[in-house]
């Protein structure tokens, strides 16, 4: 079975700016900038969606007792 390597953050990152590049060059044939724009949808969410996995990994802390809790400013 040929599995893809998970790319990191900022890998995705960095082929949606090309994408981005390519569409605003505007230089391309209308059925690839359809292809592009889809592709570049489907890296917009990933990178999203490990921004809200990381958000939620640094807002919780660990307690002396090895649990996790939310993280929480006193006032």
């Amino acid at each position: 079975m040929n599995q893809e390597k998970e790319m990191s953050f900022e890998e995705n990152l960095n082929q949606l700016e090309n994408i981005v590049k390519e569409l605003e060059n505007g230089n391309i044939p209308l059925d690839d900038a359809i292809k592009k724009f889809n592709e570049a949808m489907k890296l917009a969410k990933v990178c999203d969606d490990k921004l809200k996995k990381a958000e939620e990994s640094v807002n919780q802390i660990l307690k002396e007792d090895d649990t996790l809790q939310e993280f929480q400013v006193e006032e």
